[in-house]
C-alpha cells in the first residue's frame, strides 16, 4: 500500500479503507470492460448485446481496485517480487491508465458489480484484442516481469508467475 516509491492512498481514495479485518495492506488493480465491470456481476448476467458490442466495437474502460489485509500467497494469488525500479515503471503504467483527477483533485468512486472492490474511470478502450488480461500482462511486462508477447487470457499472465512453494493449505 505504502513504500518509499508510491503511496496509493494518495492516487486511490479506497486505499485508505479499514476492513473488519484491518487497515488495508495490498491493493490489486485490474483494468477492463466498464460495462462488464460495473452491471455483470455473474457470468450468467452477461448480456448477449454486451457481448456483440465487445465483439464488433469495444467498450470503455474501468479500473478495479481490490482490497486486502496481509493477503497469502494462493492459487490465484502469485507474490511477485519487484525491485524498486520495477515497481516504479508498474506504478508509471497503472497510473497511466487511471482517468486524470477531477479538478479537485479526487477521484470519483463508481459502484461496481461486486460490492467489495471499488471501480475509477480509466484510459483506453476494451477490445479482444486488448483484454483485462493483456493489460495486466503488459503492465507487468513493463515493470520487467517476463512475460508472453501476448496474455489476452487469466492463464496466458498466470503461467508467466511462478506458483509458490506451499499451496497444500491453498487447495483445502
Amino acid at each position: 500500500m505504502v513504500t518509499p516509491v508510491k503511496d496509493w492512498r494518495t492516487t486511490l481514495p479506497s486505499a485508505a479503507r479499514v476492513t473488519p479485518s484491518g487497515a488495508v495492506t495490498h491493493i490489486a488493480v485490474g483494468w477492463g470492460e466498464r460495462e462488464v465491470f460495473l452491471d455483470v456481476a455473474s457470468w450468467s448476467d452477461l448480456r448477449a448485446s454486451t457481448v456483440l458490442r465487445i465483439l464488433t466495437t469495444g467498450g470503455e474502460s474501468v479500473m478495479r481496485v481490490s482490497h486486502y489485509v496481509r493477503p497469502a500467497p494462493s492459487i490465484y494469488h502469485r507474490p511477485v517480487r519487484l525491485s524498486p525500479a520495477q515497481y516504479a515503471r508498474l506504478v508509471r503504467q497503472v497510473e497511466a491508465s487511471l482517468a486524470p483527477p477531477r479538478p479537485d483533485g479526487t477521484r470519483a468512486i463508481l459502484a461496481g458489480s461486486d460490492p467489495r472492490d471499488v471501480y475509477y474511470a480509466a484510459i483506453g478502450r476494451y477490445t479482444m484484442t486488448h483484454t483485462c488480461n493483456s493489460w495486466v500482462g503488459d503492465a507487468l511486462a513493463a515493470a520487467g516481469v517476463r512475460m508472453g508477447w501476448w496474455t489476452p487470457f487469466a492463464g496466458g499472465v498466470m503461467k508467466w508467475i511462478e506458483e509458490p512453494q506451499d499451496l497444500d493449505h491453498a487447495r483445502r
